[in-house]
């Protein structure tokens, strides 16, 4: 049942009353106004809307016994009116509309009552793309932003975000009109700089849930984000910039997208060299990574050094554990720190000369664009000197004669891989189907070999069969014949209809069976080329769940991916929580650190960790 009072029949019947100017003194909130709250913030923008252009709307009132008019809708603009003359009590001569506030008074209170319940009921917001172009009008016509708040009644930083969609190719501002993207994705068509892509992705992604990333990622395939890759942020935007390097800004991300790969990688290298450079005065050898981290393998077989260990005297022992106990109960100075931690240093100790000259680093450049040492190491080809000079003593000398050779075993299993590359493969096939030229290349290179080339042209179909369907979302395209009707009567001449249906819908036909017919090859350099040009990702159609993949690899392995992802610190309590969890426990918290945003939340992910997690594939490829 609705609470609105019904309208007698005689009020329903007849025009609307007529507008009154009702002085200010003699209006007040009425109780029949749901809206008995307002926000200071809102009333004082409005007012300065009203201070401007007036008062467009009336107010709706009902006249009490004793001649005042209690304010039924419109209890906003009553009291940004009352805060416009209090500001200024000069607008009352300069607008009528406020000396005399037009009301239009309800004839009976059941009409006033339903007048209450309809306008704070049935009113809707501006839509945000129509804002949006009124923004952009007023804004045409050399209104400042001020102004521009001003007169609507909102915030400058609220005019400063729509004007930045302002400019949007018009079919993008319709597509969001119509509910066809989000306002979010409207924001991530900021950052095209070619009107006729921006076009193209909008028609792809056209009633689909599809990430603001990943429009990015179709807007401008190549560009990287200076907030977020490592290599800019060890190399900087400003020493980018210098060398003669392209960017932009993406608005909305607050970020700068660069567009010169080449020269970034080329900067990143120099500058970590450099560093390596430094470092290598001081020690045997340092050895530089491109890899964020330092894979297992290459440290394997070496020895770790160790620092000695240096001693307190008596004194400085008992001065330590004064600073110690101060520490702990939080009311050590600065500089009794400064002196706890020169005792500490004293305490770890440093390498010596000897460990220093045949010692090395491994260099590499972590996600957060600093620099990463992992070492110590002496090398296998150092370690008979390095024993003789007795810097390596002990077990640390026969620890690494006593290594196995073989390699370690694989985390992955046959089935699991097996599946993975089934949907590498969907994630290229799916790419493909929007590049029909690309398809036709492929299938005319394959013609055109002896011995046959990356496509069956039998046009036999590649199995796409993962153990579970669960996190697999391959593009639908490749489940169904688009040019299969079986309700649709036979033709004539079949040959010439499908003929009639232009070649756009051939290409498209064509494509889809090409596509299938790609075969995944992890040694034919061919289809490698096809996934970097179509720019697919297995992260496309797979998401990582406990089912499909982290149940089936070891405790051990999801301790070291978590540990990877998060960046946490392994004696943080919360790690140790979860490496104590039995497997399946540790596979449902990495699906939902995959999936759950509330569990991001709670390990600290910030958008550079979550866009690592969004592209994270196995390195089993």
């Amino acid at each position: 049942m609705s609470n609105v009072t019904a309208l007698p029949r005689e009020t329903r019947s007849i025009e609307a009353p007529a507008v009154e100017g009702i002085s200010l003194a003699d209006l007040y909130l009425s109780d029949m106004n749901p809206r008995q709250e307002a926000d200071p913030e809102g009333i004082s923008l409005l007012a300065d809307s009203i201070a401007m252009i007036g008062l467009i709307q009336p107010i709706a009132g009902f006249r009490d016994k004793a001649g005042k008019v209690g304010v039924v809708a419109g209890g906003r603009r009553w009291r940004a009116i009352r805060l416009a003359l209090e500001r200024d009590p000069a607008l009352a001569a300069e607008r009528p509309d406020l000396a005399l506030v037009p009301v239009r008074l309800a004839p009976d209170e059941a009409t006033a009552r339903a007048w209450a319940a309809v306008e704070n009921t049935a009113r809707e917001d501006l839509h945000p793309a129509d804002e949006i172009r009124a923004f952009g009008r007023m804004r045409e016509g050399g209104a400042d932003v001020p102004t521009i708040a001003r007169t609507f009644g909102t915030t400058e930083a609220h005019v400063y975000r729509r004007l930045a969609l302002a400019a949007l190719p018009a079919p993008v501002l319709d597509a969001l009109k119509a509910g066809e993207i989000t306002l979010g994705a409207a924001k991530a068509f900021t950052i095209a700089q070619d009107e006729a892509l921006a076009l193209t992705v909008l028609d792809q992604i056209r009633g689909h849930e599809v990430s603001e990333h990943r429009i990015k990622q179709m807007l401008q395939p190549e560009a990287i984000n200076g907030g977020t890759d490592r290599r800019a942020r060890f190399v900087g935007i400003d020493a980018y910039r210098a060398a003669g390097g392209r960017a932009t800004a993406d608005l909305f991300a607050e970020a700068t997208l660069l567009h010169d790969a080449d020269l970034l990688d080329r900067l990143f290298t120099e500058k970590l060299e450099a560093e390596a450079d430094a470092k290598e005065a001081e020690w045997a050898w340092i050895k530089t990574l491109a890899e964020a981290w330092v894979p297992y393998k290459m440290a394997e077989k070496m020895a770790r050094l160790y620092r000695v260990e240096g001693d307190l005297t008596e004194e400085q022992a008992e001065r330590c554990d004064e600073l110690a106990e101060l520490a702990q109960a939080e009311v050590l100075d600065e500089d009794g720190q400064a002196e706890l931690d020169a005792l500490q240093a004293i305490l770890d100790g440093d390498f010596t000369d000897e460990q220093r000259r045949f010692g090395g680093w491994f260099l590499c450049v972590g996600q957060d664009g600093q620099i990463r040492m992992d070492g110590p190491y002496v090398r296998p080809e150092d370690r008979a000197a390095a024993i003789e000079a007795e810097v390596l003593t002990g077990h640390a000398a026969h620890q690494i004669e006593n290594a196995k050779d073989d390699a370690p075993k694989s985390p992955y299993s046959g089935a699991l891989v097996a599946d993975l590359q089934a949907m590498r493969s969907a994630a290229v096939q799916g790419a493909m189907l929007d590049k029909p030229e690309l398809a036709l290349d492929l299938l005319a290179y394959t013609l055109a070999q002896k011995w046959g080339g990356p496509l069956a042209v039998r046009t036999d179909e590649s199995p796409i069969t993962p153990a579970t369907e669960t996190g697999f979302a391959p593009d639908p395209r490749l489940l169904g014949r688009e040019d299969e009707d079986e309700d649709a009567a036979p033709e004539a001449d079949p040959f010439d209809a499908f003929r009639a249906k232009g070649k756009k819908h051939r290409n498209a036909v064509l494509a889809l069976a090409l596509a299938r017919s790609l075969r995944y090859s992890d040694h034919d350099p061919i289809f490698a080329k096809i996934e970097a040009e179509t720019k697919a990702s297995l992260r496309q159609v797979w998401t990582p769940t406990a089912e499909n993949f982290f149940g089936r690899v070891s405790a051990e392995y999801l301790d070291a991916l978590h540990l990877d992802l998060t960046g946490c610190d392994p004696q943080c309590n919360g790690f140790k929580a979860f490496k104590s969890q039995k497997k399946g426990e540790k596979a449902a918290g990495m699906e939902r650190l995959f999936t759950d945003a509330a569990y991001q939340s709670a390990w600290k992910i910030d958008a550079e960790k979550k866009a690592r997690i969004d592209a994270w594939v196995p390195d089993c490829f």
